[in-house]
């Protein structure tokens, strides 16, 4: 048994924590994963179903069963172990702990013809050679984007911009989510991809519309979605895989467009990482489409609207360091002026803390080790599944003051909570390499929501969401 100190706490606290059997069931064959599917989607909702189970076992470390489960997910192992604080969490970035092979959304894996038959990166081990090779193209990617990433970015979201005054000025209001989703699937084609969106009209028009049905059907059974009530939900679409002939025709488009477009891209890929062309398309396609594009969609939609819902003067604090820093204009919006921007970033990261645009992430057990969490050490055996909740470890009250509560400025007053910053796959403190699987763009995608928001307050004095967070309500133009 392998006797191993995570990130908290301590090497010389953590020998000597008491070791326990890890609480929790599985419960009876079919009849225990079922009801955990139920509860987890239905009767308690996600994070019910997590804290319910903690105060039931008095532990952050439990056993339990995760979607998707019974009756057609025959191949499909529900068993994990949850891990809810920041130590446990911990052990899912140790590489000599745990595998990452193809436990993306946990033991389901989509379909490969979702990929065109690829394996790729985001399923790959760092273990597995083709991971280094796919990763540090990654790498390239992002540092060749540095031409037009900002650019396309900022040229975008003023077209966003634009759009929603429009919006406001006709209707009083604007649900904001599909023209952010527009600006980001255009400006990450263009930074990712080399691949111009203007020069297919269908591609500029429903682009994003044709990666959303692909992702969809690939977590249709891992997300509840409130698309259609209860008992329906659960009948039509978490009880089997639904299969890739459905969104075969989005995805040729989407492919054939990087093919002709993203050619500069596709030869970097062949030439430099011995990528074959098609391998090279569908990972192109895979880290625009479910990495960059999901996760910016998730993520500046929750940045936007707890901003716009704030109540506690957060609005004219951003405002006041924004027009600060630009010198009211006379300096440009880039990466280097964002980083100066200690309350932009400080509220970035707190609203990548409370809502992670991930926020399950698994590893699978390589060898025997010893989990420790605040309290106890828990034994842990090869090729168990562990199943970490961030909302949850990112609230962990050791760790974080108030951890429920929105608090902007949390981490400009304790830049050592950076530390046990997760939403990344890795934490804050620490960079992305080949040997881990933390997310190649982490620095990108902080910076980028900086701009964002400073975008927002170059150009406005304030602006304001509905209750819901769907809308915005309110802009007031900059005086």
């Amino acid at each position: 048994m392998m006797s191993v100190s995570m990130m908290w706490p301590s090497a010389s606290t953590a020998t000597s924590l008491p070791v326990k059997a890890i609480p929790g069931s599985y419960g009876p064959p079919v009849v225990g994963p079922l009801k955990d599917r139920l509860d987890y989607f239905w009767f308690q909702g996600t994070e019910t179903f997590f804290r319910s189970r903690m105060a039931t076992y008095k532990s952050s470390v439990f056993r339990t069963n995760m979607p998707p489960t019974f009756p057609f997910f025959t191949q499909v192992d529900p068993r994990v172990i949850a891990v809810l604080d920041c130590s446990s969490f911990s052990a899912l970035f140790d590489i000599s702990l745990v595998d990452k092979r193809n436990v993306l959304i946990g033991d389901f894996m989509p379909s490969l013809k979702f990929t065109g038959g690829t394996r790729v990166g985001v399923y790959l081990d760092p273990t597995e050679p083709k991971h280094k090779l796919v990763k540090n193209f990654c790498f390239d990617i992002l540092k060749r984007s540095s031409r037009v990433w900002i650019s396309e970015f900022l040229r975008h979201s003023d077209l966003m911009l634009n759009n929603f005054e429009k919006e406001i000025d006709e209707k009083g209001s604007t649900s904001f989510f599909i023209p952010m989703q527009k600006c980001i699937f255009a400006f990450l084609c263009k930074g990712i991809a080399g691949a111009d969106p203007s020069k297919s009209k269908e591609i500029e028009d429903t682009g994003f519309a044709l990666l959303d049905s692909w992702l969809a059907l690939q977590l249709l059974p891992t997300v509840k979605t409130g698309a259609i009530p209860q008992p329906l939900e659960e009948l039509l679409l978490h009880s089997f895989p639904y299969p890739f002939f459905f969104v075969s025709g989005a995805y040729r488009k989407l492919y054939e467009f990087i093919e002709k477009e993203g050619q500069e891209t596709i030869e970097l890929a062949e030439s430099e990482y011995n990528l074959g062309k098609e391998e090279a398309i569908h990972n192109i396609l895979f880290v625009l489409g479910f990495n960059a594009y999901g996760g910016f969609s998730i993520f500046f939609n929750s940045l936007i609207s707890t901003i716009g819902k704030d109540k506690n003067g957060l609005r004219p604090r951003l405002k006041s360091e924004v027009r600060r820093v630009l010198l009211n204009g006379k300096r440009s919006i880039n990466f280097e002026t964002v980083k100066e921007m200690e309350l932009v970033r400080s509220t970035v990261y707190e609203v990548l803390r409370l809502n992670p645009p991930v926020p399950l992430q698994y590893g699978r057990a390589r060898v025997d080790f010893e989990l420790p969490s605040h309290d106890s050490l828990f034994q842990v055996s090869k090729g168990e599944l562990l199943c970490g909740y961030q909302p949850l470890a990112m609230r962990d009250p050791m760790v974080f003051k108030n951890p429920e509560e929105f608090v902007p400025d949390r981490f400009a007053k304790d830049k050592e909570l950076l530390k046990y910053l997760f939403w990344s796959n890795g934490p804050e403190t620490s960079e992305p390499t080949t040997g881990n699987k933390q997310c190649a763009a982490k620095d990108h995608v902080v910076w980028t929501s900086c701009m964002l928001v400073a975008q927002i307050f170059n150009r406005y004095d304030s602006f304001e969401c509905d209750e819901a967070g769907s809308s915005i309500v309110k802009l007031e133009k900059a005086t």
